[in-house]
């Protein structure tokens, strides 16, 4: 895994072997980044992020490494939780919390909103079409959450859907609340 910009820019962390997650790759990171920077996101202006199905926690920590003030990465596997634990401490980023429980139990939980919110989960997993209305509860006004999935979902008949980009098999849809 490697952090494309920022502080933490350049850095290459390893992950273990025997891994289960599907990182994103770094062609579909990079878009995806682009397409923040460019068009939804003003990382100067220290916005809070949430990871969901944290995985690697590659996406969660460039959104750190960019200047989020605050990032939450919420991941249930204990191995992969361990792995981001250990990454945390090693860059001592402070600004990047990884968190070991269930997305579903922290978003029903959580009272906290957060203006970036980034969901990879298991592309086979069996409530997939569900996730953009169960994590837009926890969007901020005028935040935007993306969900990363695979070619076989659409979501561009949800209403609050306002784009899709394609990176080789890699698809995220974004989402933003209706005021």
């Amino acid at each position: 895994m490697r952090i494309i910009r920022g502080k933490y820019k350049g850095r290459h962390i390893p992950t273990p072997t025997g891994f289960k997650a599907r990182p994103t790759t770094d062609f579909a990171k990079e878009g995806l980044f682009n397409i923040l920077e460019n068009v939804y996101i003003d990382f100067s202006s220290s916005p809070t992020a949430l990871d969901l199905f944290a995985g690697t926690g590659s996406i969660g920590l460039e959104f750190a490494s960019r200047g989020c003030e605050k990032v939450i990465s919420v991941e249930k596997d204990f191995k992969h939780w361990q792995f981001l634990a250990k990454v945390q401490k090693e860059l001592q980023a402070k600004e990047w919390l990884p968190l070991k429980g269930d997305v579903f139990r922290y978003v029903q939980s959580s009272k906290e909103r957060y203006d970036i919110i980034f969901a990879d989960p298991p592309y086979v997993l069996e409530n997939l079409k569900d996730i953009p209305d169960i994590a837009l509860r926890l969007l901020a006004d005028d935040g935007l959450l993306i969900l990363e999935h695979g070619g076989n979902y659409s979501f561009s008949e949800h209403p609050c859907f306002i784009d899709h980009r394609k990176y080789g098999s890699v698809n995220f849809s974004f989402f933003k609340q209706k005021v």
